[in-house]
């Protein structure tokens, strides 16, 4: 079946070049005449299973995101593409709301009571990830914020001072208002890394590496942070830093040539394109010690929906990412329907989030969620359901785990945006396929006959990148965890500035014993735990012949989340197990030390 869907995308790819020698390229399809010209068919998904998840979750909390909601982040009457207060303009953004809603976003993914303890506790995460150590950020390192400005292209701009074009073609410029990263989110971010984690503004890069950084987004960051790197594809002027090719940092498709071509007919070549075998990238994956990537949550018309893999679409050298198209689930924008629909395809977004540069440096995925849209150039949507009520989402979602983050977004936007809700143009989220790539990332055993997933060429596999799991319904939200019937995904819900762990009501709250971090470990490893309520508690490690080694908690505790650091001096390395009892509460795991 896989062979058989391989020679379709073949023909596939072949109509599609002869369509760009009739039309044109990718790059020069005007959106507004799409409904026009082709007949848009739509895909029924019918996969969607809840609460089944697949996968290993990850995190301090596997597989938990944190979803921050508060209805005055943002201007409820704001227009949009008001060229005079526009939806990104300071007056319709509450910063000071968006700032809180960041710092109980980290507060709540770490299960900390400080800004600071909680970025301490991210970077040690990820580090431990990475074969660090358990060490927090040093004074040095260099921190690379990936944004999304997918509309600053040529006509969307004046050249003299990269101001976004307000008018053309005798109206408003219909890409002026389309929904990219927020400033104020980006500037929250930036007040993080400053002012409570200390990181110097001359080791913070921003940009998105394809594009350019709109003046009216520069002068909110400048003002406050002039001495941040603001990267720009092309411009050395202006305040901006011109990205630079590296000639060593690559990214190997793992398609191999087969499914990734250009959008550029080679009559020299089998089926008439050129296949794609790499991307080189820019220097600023290689210097940067730790990743941001901060995209805004939307649908799209190729990939029905972009958030933090699709994000990197703009981080190769080429002048623009048709070539990946191929491994997405419409490569035409869904003019000739959906070609790559269902599951079981080769999938771009993998490649993207398997790669060292590119996913492994990813410290924190944090997701702009106050200007939601339906498709990647429209603007801003007011949104139906629970709880925005016609309001604007006005929303920020964090975790650690990669693939669990965008299952949620998934879930959003599908139940958002589908054919009741909006006219055609909006219903992208719904082709069949859109979370083929959460499938494959989450479990190995989802790849497709053929496809091994190497982005770095080393040999080296991954079994999991992380948790893929739907809700139950759209009223409810809840997954495995919140309802206590599995390890997949658990949304912590913080509404309005107070948290609100969400649990199903006939399920009480039980305690909780969780796996440490780092494992394996070389000196300090921390455990986490769970109390419904005041209990003595104790925490033991004992080798594996059931020889006591040490006490790490004897007495009474409150409810809540807890955590218990071990520092390790002079043991030999090996197996050894902790245990914690509380009340008739008792739990057992294994770790792994290593000299």
């Amino acid at each position: 079946m896989n062979k058989l869907k391989q020679i379709m995308s073949g023909i596939a790819c072949i109509a599609i070049t002869l369509l760009f020698v009739i039309f044109g390229s990718l790059g020069a399809y005007n959106p507004e005449d799409a409904g026009e010209q082709y007949e848009v068919v739509y895909a029924t998904n019918n996969s969607i299973i809840p609460n089944e998840p697949i996968g290993q979750a990850k995190g301090i909390f596997p597989g938990r995101v944190v979803w921050v909601h508060n209805p005055d982040a943002t201007n409820e009457n704001c227009v949009p593409d008001d060229t005079t207060h526009p939806w990104f303009a300071p007056e319709n953004n509450n910063q000071e709301v968006i700032d809180d809603m960041v710092s109980k976003a980290l507060q709540a993914l770490t299960g900390q009571t400080t800004d600071g303890a909680a970025w301490d506790t991210i970077f040690k995460y990820h580090n431990s990830t990475r074969g660090k150590g358990s060490v927090g950020y040093s004074l040095g390192e260099n921190i690379f914020i990936k944004i999304n400005v997918v509309s600053s292209w040529s006509g969307n701009y004046n050249s003299s001072d990269l101001s976004k074009v307000k008018k053309s073609w005798g109206g408003l410029n219909p890409n002026y208002a389309v929904t990219e990263t927020s400033p104020a989110v980006v500037l929250s971010v930036l007040r993080q890394l400053v002012n409570v984690v200390g990181v110097p503004q001359s080791n913070i890069y921003v940009g998105d590496p394809l594009r350019h950084i709109f003046k009216e987004y520069y002068d909110i960051l400048h003002s406050e942070f002039p001495n941040v790197h603001y990267l720009d594809y092309s411009y050395n002027t202006l305040g901006r830093e011109k990205v630079v090719k590296s000639s060593n940092a690559i990214i190997y498709y793992s398609d191999h040539g087969t499914i990734l071509r250009p959008d550029v007919w080679d009559p020299n070549r089998p089926g008439g394109t050129t296949p794609i075998y790499h991307d080189t990238l820019y220097t600023i994956h290689e210097i940067a010690d730790y990743v941001i990537n901060l995209p805004v949550l939307k649908g799209h018309r190729r990939a029905g929906m972009t958030m933090f893999a699709k994000n990197n679409f703009g981080s190769h050298t080429r002048a623009d990412a048709s070539h990946l198209h191929n491994g997405l689930v419409a490569p035409m924008e869904m003019q000739n329907g959906v070609t790559r629909g269902g599951y079981g395809w080769y999938r771009v977004q993998v490649d993207i989030m398997a790669h060292s540069l590119l996913g492994k440096k990813n410290l924190l995925y944090l997701m702009d969620a106050l200007w939601t849209t339906d498709y990647e150039l429209d603007k801003p949507l007011k949104w139906q359901m629970e709880p925005f009520n016609n309001d604007y989402m006005s929303s920020i979602f964090a975790s650690l785990d990669p693939v669990a983050i965008e299952s949620v977004g998934y879930d959003f936007l599908r139940s958002e945006f589908t054919a009741e809700r909006t006219p055609p143009a909006g219903t992208y989220v719904q082709m069949e396929g859109v979370d083929d790539y959460l499938h494959q990332a989450a479990d190995s055993s989802n790849w497709p006959d053929g496809i091994v997933y190497d982005p770095d060429s080393t040999g080296t596999l991954f079994a999991s990148l992380g948790v893929h799991e739907h809700w139950n319904n759209p009223t409810d939200k809840q997954y495995t965890r919140n309802l206590g019937t599995g390890s997949g995904i658990e949304l912590y819900k913080v509404t309005s500035g107070t948290i609100v762990y969400e649990q199903q009501k006939s399920q009480p709250v039980s305690f909780e014993l969780y796996q440490n971090y780092p494992n394996p470990f070389n000196s300090t490893t921390t455990i986490r735990y769970y109390l419904p309520s005041y209990e003595r508690v104790r925490i033991k490690v004992y080798n594996i012949t059931g020889q006591e080694i040490a006490t790490l908690i004897d007495g009474t505790i409150g409810p809540g989340y807890h955590e218990v650091k071990w520092n390790v001096e002079d043991m030999s390395s090996g197996l050894y197990i902790y245990r914690m009892t509380a009340g008739k509460f008792t739990q057992a795991k294994t770790l792994v030390y290593v000299k």
